[in-house]
C-alpha cells in the first residue's frame, strides 16, 4: 500500500497476487482483472464449490413439494413405489414439465428448462438427487463448479429438446442433465487416461449400461433426453476442458452466469404458472 491506496490485489479469475494497474492478468491473461464489474463474488468463486450441488437439490426438493402441495387429494398414494407420492399431471405441467404437448398446446419453450427441476414421485427425485450428488461432487472436482452448471444446464436443455423432436408428449426430470454430467465424466476418463482415468472411465461405463438397461426394462423413462443428455455431456466435456488442462475462466464464469439467469428467470415464471392455476 503506498499513500495509503492498495496497489496490488488477487485476480478475481486465477486468485494470483498481481499489480492494480495491470492491463491483463500475468498468470492468466483476464484483461482489466482490476475492473469492478469483474471484481465481484460470482467471478472470485464459491467459498465451497459443493454449495452448487446443494443449491440444486434444494431447489429441486423446493419445487417437488410446491407440485404435491398444488393439488393435494390428487397426490399418488399407492404401495407402487414408482408412482408413491407422485403429483398429478395437471400441477406438473402448470409449473413447467415439457415435451410436445406444453411446448406445441401452450407454446412454452421455457420448459425446456423448467422440467429439469420437476419429478414425478419421491422415488424419482430420491434417485436423481442421490446421482446428483456423486456424480455431481466429481464434475465439481474435475471441471470446476462453473463448467458443472454449464453442462448440466445445457444438456438438460439439449435433451429435453431432443425429446420434443422425438414427439415425447410430457417429460420431466433432471436425468437428462444428469447424464450430461456422466457424458463429462466419461469424456474425462477417456481424455486423461492413466490409471486414474481408467477406473473413473470403467466406472462411469458401468453408470450408463445401468441407466439405459434401466430406461429399455422400466416403462415412461425418456430414454430420448437421457441420450442427448449424454452426448451433450461429451461434447461440452471436449469443448470446455477440465482442470487439468486449463483452469476455469472468465468465460466459464460468464456462461455459468448466463445458465443461472436464465435457470432463475423461469423457475420464478414456473412459480407464477403454477400460482395462477392454483387461483385460476
Amino acid at each position: 500500500m503506498v499513500n495509503g491506496q492498495r496497489k496490488s490485489f488477487l485476480c478475481p479469475n486465477c486468485r494470483k497476487l498481481i499489480s492494480l494497474d495491470e492491463p491483463h492478468c500475468p498468470y492468466c491473461g483476464l484483461p482489466n482483472p482490476g475492473s469492478k464489474w469483474k471484481n465481484n463474488p460470482w467471478t472470485r468463486g464459491f467459498g465451497n464449490p459443493v454449495q452448487l450441488i446443494r443449491t440444486i437439490v434444494y431447489i429441486n426438493a423446493g419445487m417437488f413439494v410446491l407440485s404435491l402441495l398444488m393439488n393435494p387429494l390428487s397426490t399418488g398414494l399407492t404401495l407402487n413405489p414408482f408412482q408413491f407420492l407422485s403429483p398429478d399431471t395437471t400441477s406438473l405441467v402448470a409449473l413447467g414439465a415439457s415435451g410436445a404437448k406444453p411446448i406445441d398446446l401452450l407454446h412454452r419453450w421455457w420448459s425446456l428448462v423448467s422440467a429439469i427441476y420437476l419429478h414425478g414421485s419421491i422415488l424419482h427425485i430420491l434417485f436423481n438427487m442421490l446421482a446428483l450428488n456423486q456424480i455431481g461432487r466429481f464434475t465439481v472436482e474435475e471441471y470446476g463448479t462453473y463448467r458443472t452448471f454449464v453442462i448440466y444446464t445445457v444438456s438438460g436443455v439439449v435433451g429435453y429438446w431432443v425429446s420434443y423432436l422425438a414427439g415425447i408428449p410430457i417429460t420431466l426430470g433432471a436425468s437428462g442433465a444428469l447424464c450430461g454430467l456422466i457424458g463429462a465424466g466419461l469424456y474425462y476418463g477417456k481424455s486423461r487416461g492413466g490409471v486414474y482415468g481408467q477406473v473413473v472411465y470403467q466406472q462411469i461405463r458401468g453408470w450408463v449400461i445401468g441407466i439405459f438397461l434401466f430406461g429399455f426394462l422400466v416403462p415412461g423413462i425418456d430414454n430420448w433426453a437421457h441420450g442427448a443428455g449424454l452426448v451433450s455431456g461429451i461434447l461440452l466435456g471436449l469443448l470446455l476442458g477440465y482442470n487439468e488442462k486449463r483452469r476455469e475462466g472468465f468465460l466459464d464464469k460468464t456462461m455459468a452466469g448466463v445458465c443461472a439467469l436464465v435457470t432463475a428467470a423461469v423457475l420464478l415464471l414456473a412459480v407464477a404458472s403454477g400460482v395462477y392455476y392454483l387461483l385460476s
